[in-house]
Order: structure tokens, then C-alpha cells, then sequence
């Protein structure tokens, strides 16, 4: 794709008639774009159905003037995207033909749990990206509308994230905002599969170390906030939250105070406590300790992991929990009527102004959705505007604890 003025050998050109020219192709050329599906602050994602299949899909149109002096960012998540739309594993496991490219017979090769970027188009002020449509709705409200629920379907979903996380960085990208926001369900369908979505701030592992402060407060590791270099084990340490709050309803880390918040997240202490855990079994209490481990050199892989009783086995109870968990979900991640919205800049401040473990800065908690970022490769266009958005729902927020 040809960002910004930059050639892409890779896009076929038309010349045009007139003036003889090379022009690439429009989007209008290949899609009618339909009605509003949501908006975010660089971007908006509407519905469009291609002209030859009537196949639709998510368009996702940015402006280019909103976005100026963020290009690079926009540019990581494509390149990001394209990397898992394209790339095949020799052995064949774990990615598979999920349809043909639009208007082609041509097969494309993906994870089948992450949200696919299909092709990308340019004009003088947007970029479009053709996305996979996704349709199901955010996790927890799910959760919540089910009339059952069980460790062995937390399981599942885990699995499943587990999964798409591991050809992730097999694929060597580090995702570095997982959370439950960003966790999909493809259809509305009762068997629906998951779907990993928003690689704004995803990092490709070949581009250099990482030791921005960036994702979303509450599912940050520590080596994250204690601003040290890290990898793909900051993914792994929020699978290890999400899985907590599946299980119980809440979060495992939770202060009004954010020096407390963040020496709880820094020491890694949270508790298994009763009676909301009272029913759950050793095994998943197991699992989560092994994902949310302090020591990066002692916490799981995604390949151990999956290999755990809980995920592989038969460990994972089949005692109902919905009751208990969804009213745990509504009353701390309900839909939020006073979000925060914290611009990372004042973030930094905060981050700079508060020092623990002998100075060493962290970041702040907004309360909400929000990331914290402080480098240009975050805060991309892609990240909080992803479809979870799209589909009219907006971030949940963690409002208060038990």
C-alpha cells in the first residue's frame, strides 16, 4: 500500500485516460460503502459490500489530516495486519484457508481467530482498510446473556486466545494491549469461535526492542510499568487477568490510589477470594498463577500454557457459574456513562511524577479502557476505534471491585 505518497510495487495501476498517468485503484472501483457502523477519534468504520461477490465487509476510513505526524503508527498496523493475512506455517497447523481474497478465487492463509486486514486503498485525504466483518459482539455481554456458564467455557475461550496469541509471536509480533474490549465473537451464532482484534500498538519483535510503557492499565505487566525491556511475555501476563476476571466477574488488581494500584500489579498480588472463588477448581487457581507470574523467566509460553490440565485437560469444572460471575461482570465493567478519556501525554506526566521501587516510574490508571502510551509507535488510529466499536458498543470500564 502505497501510505502517504510511497509506492507499493505490489498494487496494480491503471493509466488514466486522459492525461495518461498512472493512477491506483479506488476503493468505489471494487466496493459500494454502506451505512455507519461506529467512530473513533481518527477514524470511522462503516459497512461495504464488494461489488462482484456482494460479499460485505468492515471498512475502516481514516483521515489522513486527523492522523498527521501519527503516519508511522497507522503504518506498524498494517504492516502488522498484512504480516498474519499472508503468512503460512510450513507445518500447516493452526492457520487455515479462510476464504478466497475479495473477488478472487485466490485462497488466503490466516489464524482463524484473528480479525483479518484484506486489502488496503488511498485517496488525497483517506486510507481505507477492507476488514474482516465481525459481528458477534464484545465477550462479557455475552457472558452475561447466557443463561449458562462454566470453567469449561472459559476454558475454551482461553484456548482459543491462546491459540491465535501463540502463531502471534510465533509470526513475531507481540500484541501488548490484550483485553477484553479487544476480544470479538465472529457471529452471533451460540458456537461462535473468538476473534483477537486491535493491533494498534502491536510491535513486530524484528523492529527492535521494546521498552515503551503502553496497553491498557489493569492488564499491564509489570515489566511494562517498571519500564524495562520486554517481549512476548507481557501478552501471556494479560491472558493470565483476563482468564481472573473470566472465572470471578472482577479484576484481580483494583485501588482508588494508583500508587496502590501499581505496587499490587509491580509485586503481583491479588487473591483468590472467597466466596467468589470458593466453587472454582485448583486448577484454574493454577493456571492463572503460572500466566500472572512477576518472574518474566518463570511465567508460562503460550505453548505451556495450552499445554496446562486446565486448557488441554479435563481439569476445568462443569458446575454453573453464570450466576455469580455475571453479576460480578455487570456491576464492575458495566457500560460506562463517565468515561475517561486519558491523552497520553498526561499520562507521561503522572508516569514521570510517581516513582516506585526506588524511583522507577509507572504509568497511570484512568479507571477506564483507556492505554497509556509513550513513545510514537502507540496510540495508533487502529486502536481504540477497532470494530469492537464498530458494532455500536462502546469500552467497558472497571468501576469497582467485588
Amino acid at each position: 500500500m502505497p501510505l502517504f505518497g510511497k509506492k507499493d510495487s505490489g498494487k496494480k495501476v491503471r493509466k488514466d485516460a486522459k492525461d495518461g498517468c498512472e493512477k491506483l485503484p479506488s476503493i468505489d472501483e471494487k466496493y459500494v460503502i454502506k451505512e455507519l457502523l461506529g467512530t473513533g477519534a481518527f477514524s470511522e468504520v462503516r459497512l461495504c459490500e464488494h461489488k462482484e461477490t456482494a460479499q460485505q465487509y468492515a471498512v475502516k476510513i481514516i483521515d489522513k489530516k486527523a492522523l498527521k505526524g501519527k503516519e508511522d503508527s497507522l503504518e506498524n498496523e498494517i504492516r502488522v495486519l498484512k504480516r498474519f493475512s499472508s503468512a503460512r506455517r510450513s507445518d500447516g497447523t493452526g492457520v487455515g484457508i479462510v476464504g478466497p481474497l475479495p473477488g478472487t478465487d485466490k485462497p488466503r492463509f490466516a489464524h482463524p481467530n484473528i480479525v483479518q486486514l484484506l486489502e488496503t486503498f488511498e485517496d488525497k485525504s483517506k486510507v481505507y482498510l477492507i476488514m474482516e466483518l465481525v459481528t458477534g459482539g464484545e465477550l462479557f455481554d455475552r457472558i452475561v446473556e447466557k443463561g449458562s456458564y462454566t470453567e469449561r467455557d472459559a476454558s475454551n475461550l482461553i484456548r482459543q486466545v491462546l491459540e491465535a496469541v501463540d502463531y502471534m509471536h510465533e509470526q513475531g509480533v507481540v500484541h501488548r494491549d490484550l483485553k477484553p474490549e479487544n476480544l470479538l465473537y465472529y457471529s452471533p451464532a451460540e458456537d461462535s469461535k473468538i476473534m483477537i482484534s486491535d493491533f494498534g500498538l502491536s510491535k513486530m519483535e524484528d523492529s527492535g526492542f521494546m521498552a515503551t510503557a503502553c496497553g491498557t492499565p489493569g492488564y499491564v505487566a509489570p515489566e511494562v510499568l517498571a519500564q524495562k525491556p520486554y517481549g512476548k511475555a507481557v501478552d501471556v501476563w494479560s491472558i493470565g487477568v483476563i482468564s481472573y476476571i473470566l472465572l470471578c466477574g472482577y479484576p484481580p488488581f483494583y485501588d482508588e490510589n494508583d500508587a496502590n494500584l501499581f505496587a499490587q500489579i509491580l509485586k503481583g498480588e491479588f487473591e483468590f477470594d472467597s466466596p467468589y472463588w470458593d466453587e472454582i477448581s485448583d486448577s484454574a487457581k493454577d493456571f492463572i498463577r503460572q500466566l500472572m507470574c512477576v518472574n518474566v523467566e518463570r511465567r508460562f509460553t503460550c505453548k505451556l500454557a495450552l499445554a496446562h490440565p486446565w486448557i488441554s485437560g479435563n481439569a476445568a469444572s462443569s458446575k454453573n457459574i453464570h450466576g455469580t460471575v455475571s453479576e460480578q461482570l455487570k456491576k464492575n465493567f458495566a457500560k460506562s456513562r463517565w468515561k475517561q478519556a486519558y491523552h497520553a501525554a498526561t499520562v507521561i506526566r503522572q508516569m514521570q511524577r510517581m516513582a516506585l521501587n526506588s524511583g522507577t516510574g509507572v504509568g497511570a490508571y484512568g479507571r477506564s479502557a483507556s492505554r497509556i502510551s509513550n513513545a510514537p509507535d502507540a496510540g495508533a488510529p487502529g486502536g481504540a476505534d477497532e470494530q469492537q466499536q464498530s458494532v455500536g458498543q462502546t469500552d467497558t470500564t472497571a468501576s469497582s471491585s467485588k
